[in-house]
């Protein structure tokens, strides 16, 4: 019974937490593609829905990693034959952050993707370099051991929030939410 309350305590906290951040305007960021060309968001988004997933530790950016085949498979590949009309027409970008000390690692981190990331997905990966605090207030993201994902509507409002590794609920929620 205890461990089912706590469990129900720890769920409310991390849907009031994912609550609190929408309807909010997404922070200015501006990171770089693995050929450093320069994406600010939500600005270089604008006019589409976009679904942002970010990492800003190495535990997290494995389960960030969990969510790239599902997506890549959902809103990037191009349908062929009868599902072709079906095709999402929606940014997405996997941010994993390098902040701190940590924000040395970057160059390091674009050569491992190139040689490591299936080169369909390299577009979709940008690599943050700055500070944390910013986006930690503004987006309410304070368990560094998990990815956090948010959907932003074609003004740059997030509509919706979720964390942790991928799950089928969290894409339908995702998916509900851009359509």
């Amino acid at each position: 019974m205890k461990r089912s309350m706590i469990l129900l305590c720890f769920s409310l906290c991390a849907a009031f937490a994912e609550a609190q951040v929408i309807g909010k305007t997404f922070p200015a960021m501006e990171a770089e593609t693995v050929e450093d060309k320069k994406v600010k968001l939500p600005g270089d988004v604008a006019g589409k829905y976009t679904l942002i997933g970010m990492a800003y530790s190495k535990k997290s950016e494995d389960e960030l990693n969990s969510w790239f085949q599902p997506v890549f498979q959902k809103f990037i590949q191009k349908s062929k034959g009868l599902m072709s009309g079906f095709a999402y027409d929606v940014n997405v970008y996997f941010v994993p952050m390098f902040t701190g000390v940590n924000a040395a690692a970057t160059g390091t981190a674009k050569k491992k993707a190139i040689k490591n990331v299936d080169p369909q997905l390299l577009p979709y990966i940008l690599f943050y370099r700055g500070e944390l605090k910013t986006y930690k207030e503004a987006l309410d993201f304070e368990k560094r051991d998990i990815p956090y994902f948010f959907v932003l509507d074609p003004q740059g409002k997030i509509v919706y929030a979720t964390s942790g590794k991928y799950t089928t609920e969290k894409m339908d929620e995702v998916e509900e939410h851009i359509e």
